[in-house]
């Protein structure tokens, strides 16, 4: 076979002497533009359509009967499903009569675009169906679990949503990440309020536990995690914004942290500055 292919795969098909061509199989004939998956050993025409795309998938299966009920193989749909949304309570019903994972990926498809336009009215979609449960722990697993949701919608979503909000803050791990690239990824996956200071303040404080949950070890008290966090924000803003032309020093930034709290020696607050000067924002194109 890997003598076969490597044939196959020459540019110039006619170079390929008649007598090897002979011993290749149907669906490695140099003459034939699209191999026959229906003369493809099974494993390997799954493989083949393991690579394609859900559009793609359903395109395959209009070429004939055989592509069709080969396109419609649960382990496909299941492996699309899995890996674009990582948990749905409806993975638990798998081994129920009747149970389709394509029928669920194209529901779990209709109830994301549905909740990109409309938050409430996708999440209500989404528990009607029993794909997910009406509970904050099934919801927020949902939304932690995949990245097919429009972040903006997640953040009005949330903002409604106290008790969601706690439960996806509590399925975020920070063990041992340094201060700024926790905080970092917390509002990538969270997304920063803007100047709704009240939002910030509740959101910091999540953080601040959680980010002390993770690290016990860490010397720093939930309020002093919680300064260090406005401090970086400020930080970021002064550095990044195009309209502040005289730029925080580094001197000055260890000046602030040191006025603002005791918790962060000089040797700290300078890394946390090295942080911010070269990995930039600390929640990008949010403030």
């Amino acid at each position: 076979m890997g003598q076969a292919m490597r044939l196959y795969m020459r540019s110039d098909a006619g170079s390929i002497p008649m007598r090897a061509r002979r011993r290749l199989p149907s669906f490695l004939d140099p003459g034939q533009k699209f191999p026959d998956l229906a003369e493809m050993p099974p494993e390997l025409a799954m493989m083949v359509l393991s690579n394609l795309n859900p559009t793609e998938l359903c395109l395959a299966m209009c070429v004939n009967d055989f592509w069709r009920e080969m396109a419609k193989d649960e382990l496909l749909w299941q492996g699309l499903c899995r890996a674009t949304w990582g948990w749905v309570a409806a993975y638990e019903r798998k081994d129920e009569p009747g149970f389709s994972f394509m029928e669920l990926f194209m529901q779990l498809d209709e109830g994301t675009l549905t909740f990109n336009g409309d938050a409430d009215v996708g999440i209500e979609y989404l528990t009607k169906r029993g794909i997910i449960e009406d509970t904050p722990v099934s919801i927020a697993r949902f939304i932690h679990t995949t990245n097919r949701l429009d972040r903006w919608q997640v953040r009005n979503y949330l903002a409604k949503k106290h008790d969601i909000l706690e439960e996806l803050v509590s399925l975020e791990t920070y063990a041992n990440k340094f201060l700024p690239n926790a905080l970092r990824g917390f509002f990538s996956n969270i997304q920063s309020p803007g100047h709704n200071t009240q939002q910030l303040q509740t959101l910091l404080d999540m953080f601040a536990q959680r980010f002390i949950n993770c690290n016990p070890n860490c010397g720093l008290t939930k309020d002093g995690i919680c300064i260090l966090c406005y401090s970086l924000i400020l930080l970021s803003v002064d550095l990044t914004s195009p309209h502040v032309k005289n730029k925080m020093s580094k001197r000055e930034f260890i000046r602030n942290v040191r006025h603002a709290t005791q918790e962060a020696n000089d040797e700290l607050s300078g890394h946390l500055y090295d942080n911010i000067y070269l990995l930039g924002h600390i929640a990008p194109e949010r403030w």
